[in-house]
């Protein structure tokens, strides 16, 4: 069986870093989105991705940025990954994806802010680009907001990588795992004490939460 996947998000401190990668995440997120509690600077961003030792990603997330935006995070962070929460195009994805000067693309997901009546096949579709679809509950204001959106939205099939978000934590995720078997896990709130402020027992719990329903 495949191994789940694990990203957590929202890192804002050294010691979340270090605890997400001793904990066992194959991935963290930098939040470039300044409304966001969790937002960090491109300089903190940097900081915290020289923490991170071989295979474990560093994800850039942004909404609706503009081009110079992501270009100066680029310059500063040596993201690998990056991930789209706002009503970006395929198109816009895939111009803001291409590191400036070389004309080579980072790879990107995009995410679905799931609600009823978000046809999350045509949503597929209209981003045939994306690396895989991140699923996320909406609320007002984008992302770590500890709401679990209804799983029986998600069809079967889809034929894309899935990384389910959206109120996870380590008292749910196990069940997530079981019912819709992503490729991907993403926490942020489900493992903080605070507002962009982690907890090392809780992402240790989270993680254990993924294993143990991987079996």
């Amino acid at each position: 069986m495949l191994r789940t996947r694990i990203k957590i998000c929202g890192l804002t401190r050294p010691q979340d870093v270090i605890a997400a990668v001793d904990a066992g995440a194959d991935a963290v997120g930098f939040v470039f989105y300044p409304p966001s509690p969790r937002n960090v600077s491109f300089e903190q961003a940097a900081a915290l991705a020289d923490l991170l030792p071989p295979f474990v990603t560093a994800v850039g997330l942004f909404v609706d940025p503009e081009a110079e935006f992501v270009a100066g995070a680029l310059r500063h962070v040596p993201l690998q990954w990056l991930q789209f929460h706002g009503d970006e195009s395929d198109a816009r994805c895939a111009a803001l994806s291409t590191i400036p000067g070389t004309g080579r693309r980072l790879p990107w997901i995009k995410a679905a802010r799931m609600r009823p009546g978000v046809d999350l096949l045509e949503f597929s579709i209209s981003h045939p680009g994306a690396r895989g679809l991140l699923l996320d509950a909406f609320v007002e204001g984008y992302g770590g907001s500890g709401k679990t959106f209804d799983w029986s939205l998600v069809p079967p099939g889809l034929g894309r990588p899935l990384v389910l978000s959206g109120g996870l934590d380590p008292g749910n995720v196990g069940e997530a795992i079981h019912r819709l078997r992503p490729w991907a896990v993403d926490v942020s709130s489900g493992v903080e004490v605070a507002k962009g402020i982690k907890d090392a027992a809780k992402i240790a719990a989270f993680v254990t939460g993924v294993r143990n329903a991987d079996g």
